[in-house]
């Protein structure tokens, strides 16, 4: 039996470090085991991550204790972190973090411990029980059985019919205190002991369960594409149903849509990996749950990403009416408690299929099937500390160590991920119609500069959009109104002197919410009170100028004040069940107009919405980000797909300034395809991803001085060791130049191998002795530039 175990701990900046496996211990230490060590003169947690007969280190400490009496990370797990630490330049302890949860990974976190009751197993004492039924009575009862109180016996008869339960739900359910139970107790018909009670999110939703759906053609082929991917399969020889709009592969080829030319696939096919191309409303769900029933049959689980917590209510009641209980949940919305008990769920092997945020592809599931990463195009997927990995680009990479199909869906699929379909790297399926045949919501673009002209004035709403949700109340029909900006007013400006009030920590100025009367910078989160005057020249006027959610809803209030009007927005769902409370009265008709920033933009399913606005559609449009059109074009594809779901036609009114922008007019056609081709010519012209990989060096600190030249420093020696086609840029400050009071530079490094980066960066990094106080950090796939 091996004798050595090399252990990860917290604090061993990317070092191994080799212990002794006591004899008594050794049976339950494994690779994955996590173990308690002495490290200096304080004994701290780590993880096993080899073992082995011989060490070069003399005199090793012995491993302390082994907690639990299994491993808390697979294997595979532990080979995905080592590539996560060296594919996104982490230690491989920060990657390992990632894998396990804090609520698992934390000290003193345990099962909740609660009183359960049962009926007493002694057959002597069962045979008093078994006529009890007769024996509730004031006066004696037959010689030799108990006499018991009404309440006594309402208490056996609920355990006799359940088998056991908990004694605060016992108590909660009858109505009484605990003195009766106590009192069966001493009479010896009861057992009351200490037993783990179960956090379960799920615990109050009642769910009507539900069959399978009848496919369309076009889904009966994307599941039988999963299928394939499933058995690992890549046959795509066979004859594909015809279909005059889609883009069918065809022997190794792919056909664009209406553009009367062929593209032969190159590169080395990844059979495991499907796009799932769909429009919104075309049914990818239900492609899902059926893929998922097959992965069930053959004895496999299943992980199911989505990425936002708003989605996740509706997500998950569709999983669990279909699969029941055999679901965990996974998002930050759930306390310690519950995030600790379902993922021991997952472990042991009681939940079988997954559903979760960005963390959730960590899920422990044993023999794993398939991987589905719904809305694949969605930034949220990406992790903003170390290491900041993509949630879909690791679904890629576990499915690749466990042999299991991966499963990335879109209505918008990332340029990236479009890419390698075309090129035959991944596998495409197609979903073109609506579920039903029911049609794409019909979109029109109004010109705000027009409308400005026309009413000799700037206004939130055009006259267009107020008609369209006056006559949606008329018809009792829903609306929502989307804008990406949450408060009242994005600026306090003064009249006077052009003083803006801006943060003192971050280079960006104040937005005033009217909740809490409040000027708020919603990047540190800081905020003040509304100066009574200006400070720059003490006039009293200010100007609030520009608009959030806040200031949408006050209007709408004014437009419409008989209509049930409601908003979402991160302000509005601090607490933990504002997401099902707000999505579930839309969905029963409480709420006539739903107003929120991007949480209600994808995913939702609401049939009785038949109209759109989206207010400002210029607001992501001009960043200063590459990814600026493909993000505005995706963020309008897919809150337009909100409209229309149901039998009653849908209509989307996009408000915007810049109307002929190629974003906007792609996504007012439905034209995905037709926006690709001139994205992609643009992205090769410069050579931005998918054409090459992108790396961002953003160095931190309170001095701008010493930041400018320590990325000017570290610049200039990666220039020296890289190879002649990574491309490296001068350091600049960051768009966001100030956060947190920290100073912002950059430096951003391309190539077409991510490999070429990272290992000159990481050596020059290593070499180089920061100032306390400032951080480089290093961003591989890098998704935002701010």
């Amino acid at each position: 039996m091996p004798s050595i175990a090399r252990v990860i701990v917290d604090v061993g900046a990317g070092r191994e470090f080799d212990y002794a496996i006591p004899a008594e211990l050794a049976p339950r230490v494994s690779v994955g085991s996590r173990v308690t060590v002495p490290f200096g003169k304080q004994r701290v947690t780590g993880y096993v991550v080899a073992v082995c007969d011989e060490s070069k280190v003399a005199g090793l400490k012995d491993i302390a204790s082994v907690v639990g009496d299994k491993p808390f990370i697979s294997d595979k797990l532990l080979e995905l972190a080592r590539w996560m630490a060296d594919y996104y330049c982490a230690p491989v302890e920060a990657a390992i973090r990632a894998v396990l949860p804090g609520a698992v990974r934390r000290k003193g976190r345990g099962f909740k411990k609660r009183l359960f009751v049962s009926l007493a197993e002694a057959s002597d004492t069962n045979s008093e029980v078994s006529g009890v039924r007769c024996q509730v009575s004031e006066g004696s009862g037959t010689e030799g059985k108990p006499k018991l109180t009404g309440k006594q016996a309402a208490v056996v008869e609920v355990l006799r019919e359940k088998g056991g339960m908990f004694l605060h739900e016992l108590i909660a359910e009858l109505g009484i205190t605990a003195a009766p139970v106590k009192a069966l107790e001493k009479k010896g018909l009861l057992r009351i002991e200490q037993m783990s009670a179960m956090r379960d999110p799920l615990a109050k939703k009642n769910i009507l369960r539900t069959q399978h759906l009848e496919l369309m053609p076009e889904q009966e082929e994307a599941l039988s594409i999963v299928r394939e991917a499933v058995a690992g399969r890549d046959d795509r020889s066979r004859p594909r149903p015809s279909s005059s709009s889609s883009e069918t592969p065809e022997n190794g080829r792919i056909r664009e849509r209406g553009r009367g030319r062929r593209t032969r696939t190159t590169g080395q096919a990844v059979p495991h990996v499907v796009l799932l191309h769909g429009v919104t409303g075309s049914g990818k769900t239900e492609v899902y749950l059926q893929a998922i029933d097959h992965v069930l049959g053959e004895g496999k689980g299943a992980i199911v990403l989505v990425p936002e917590i708003s989605l996740t209510p509706q997500t998950v009641e569709r999983f669990v009416a279909r699969f029941g209980d055999t679901i965990a949940v996974l998002h930050s919305h759930l306390s310690d408690g519950e995030r600790h008990d379902e993922w021991h769920r997952i472990r042991d092997g009681k939940a079988r299929i997954v559903i979760g945020a960005r963390s959730a592809v960590f899920a422990p599931v044993a023999q794993l099937g398939l991987i589905v990463v719904d809305e694949e195009h969605e930034p949220s997927y990406k992790q903003e500390d170390a290491p900041r990995y993509n949630a879909r680009d690791v679904a890629a990479m576990r499915g690749r160590m466990e042999n299991c199909a991966v499963v990335l869906g879109s209505a918008t699929p990332a340029l990236e991920s479009w890419y390698n379909a075309r090129t035959g790297k991944y596998r495409l399926a197609e979903l073109p119609r609506r579920a039903d045949d029911r049609k794409m919501p019909h979109v029109r673009v109004v010109e705000m500069r027009l409308e400005m002209a026309a009413t000799g004035r700037v206004s939130a709403f055009s006259r267009d959009l107020l008609e369209a949700v006056r006559l949606r109340i008329d018809r009792a029909e829903q609306v929502m109104l989307f804008l990406n900006r949450r408060g009242l007013a994005t600026s306090l400006i003064c009249r006077q002197c052009g003083y803006v009030a801006g943060c003192d920590q971050c280079s960006v100025s104040y937005t005033y919410h009217r909740s809490d009367d409040l000027l708020r910078c919603h990047i540190c989160g800081g905020g003040r009170k509304v100066p009574e005057r200006c400070p720059g020249c003490k006039d009293p006027s200010f100007k609030y100028s520009g608009m959030g959610t806040q200031r949408i809803e006050a209007i709408v209030r004014k437009c419409f004040p008989h209509a049930n009007i409601q908003r979402m927005d991160t302000d509005m769902t601090k607490r933990k069940d504002s997401y099902d409370r707000i999505l579930g009265d839309f969905r029963v008709g409480k709420t006539d107009i739903l107003i929120g920033t991007q949480m209600i933009a994808k995913g939702l399913h609401f049939p009785n919405v038949t109209l759109v606005g989206v207010i400002y559609a210029d607001l992501s449009l001009h960043m200063p980000d590459f990814r600026a059109g493909e993000r505005t074009f995706q963020l309008l594809a897919q809150v337009a797909g909100r409209a229309g779901r149901g039998e009653v036609p849908g209509e989307v009114i996009v408000q915007t300034y810049t109307p002929f922008h190629v974003a906007i007019q792609a996504a007012r056609r439905v034209d995905y395809e037709g926006f690709c081709d001139q994205e992609l010519e643009f992205r090769r012209e410069l050579s931005y991803p998918p054409f090459a990989r992108l790396m961002c060096m953003t160095f931190r600190g309170a001095s701008e001085e010493k930041v400018s030249f320590y990325a000017a420093t570290v610049a200039r020696r990666v220039k020296k060791t890289v190879e002649d086609k990574v491309i490296v840029s001068d350091p600049a400050p960051a768009p966001l130049s100030k956060a947190k009071g920290q100073y912002r530079y950059q430096v951003m490094l391309r190539s077409p191998s991510a490999r070429a980066m990272t290992g000159p960066v990481a050596d020059v990094l290593r070499d180089i002795k920061f100032p306390k106080g400032m951080t480089c950090s290093v961003d591989v796939d890098a998704l935002s530039l701010l």
